[in-house]
């Protein structure tokens, strides 16, 4: 059993969250909670990770011939997935709503304070 994979996790976790404490733009502050929630997803392999394991499908298998990886994992991974694209969907959302509510228009030629 390596702990690579958790340190990975824990890395890319730090990554994100020293982005989003140090970011004063919205845009660039909901990019870095979506980092963060790229940790889990490397978590989580790392969690059902198992050597010579193969696919949970048992319609070929024997019961307790070979090692199958956890099925529960595959799927908190794959609803993982879903609810960190929903979080950023909304949040993103939220940041149209508040540069329209400070700025009177979402037309980024209109926007002079974001321009470079």
């Amino acid at each position: 059993m390596s702990v690579f994979p958790y340190l990975v996790a824990v890395w890319v976790f730090l990554v994100g969250r020293y982005g989003l404490v140090t970011s004063r733009n919205l845009i660039h502050a909901v990019g870095c909670l979506a980092v963060c929630q790229s940790a889990t997803y490397v978590l989580l392999l790392a969690v059902g990770y198992r050597d010579g394991a193969t696919a949970p499908v048992f319609s070929d298998l024997k019961p307790g011939s070979r090692p199958v990886v956890d099925p529960v994992v595959q799927a908190l991974a794959l609803t993982d997935v879903v609810v960190g694209a929903t979080v950023t969907a909304v949040l993103l959302a939220l940041v149209v709503l508040q540069v329209s509510k400070l700025h009177g228009t979402v037309d980024p030629d209109e926007l002079s304070e974001l321009r470079g």
